[in-house]
């Protein structure tokens, strides 16, 4: 009896961790392997709901060119979800909607004190997301203030 309810407990276990694995949001990111502000922006993906493939690059240039994002709206890592590009430290609230938008990409250019990454205490300054449309255009997604 005891090793029954073991069983059905353990089982019940594995069944939720498979649905809870299934539901994460797969992104593939590129990134150069000195760069300690993209493995904080990867933990924050990994804190809200997404599954990181983590690709480190010799050449993050050659991947940003290929990936068709504007030397304008660079910044240090590049992903790629959905067959869209995820330029920098975009928050995952932006992230998200891209898989529902029409843009090409999105992109918080540079590399913005405060963005998710790039956290210092008592330090934060005013950043864009931008979009980029399917006629190259940029477009502002969202706004965030300096803190």
């Amino acid at each position: 009896m005891k090793t029954t309810l073991r069983l059905a407990a353990l089982s019940a276990l594995l069944i939720s961790s498979l649905a809870q694995a299934a539901e994460l949001i797969p992104i593939d990111v590129h990134r150069d392997a000195n760069c300690g502000c993209c493995k904080k922006w990867i933990v924050h993906l990994e804190t809200n709901g997404f599954k990181v493939n983590d690709h480190v690059e010799a050449n993050m240039s050659e991947v940003k060119q290929r990936l068709g994002v504007p030397p304008r709206l660079a910044s240090c890592h590049t992903a790629v979800i959905n067959g869209k590009f995820v330029e920098g430290h975009v928050p995952a609230e932006q992230v998200l909607a891209l898989s529902k938008s029409d843009l090409l990409g999105v992109a918080a250019p540079g590399m913005p004190m405060g963005s998710p990454g790039m956290e210092m205490e008592g330090m934060a300054d005013a950043y864009q997301v931008m979009g980029l449309t399917r006629n190259g255009t940029d477009e502002v997604i969202a706004d965030y203030p300096a803190r």
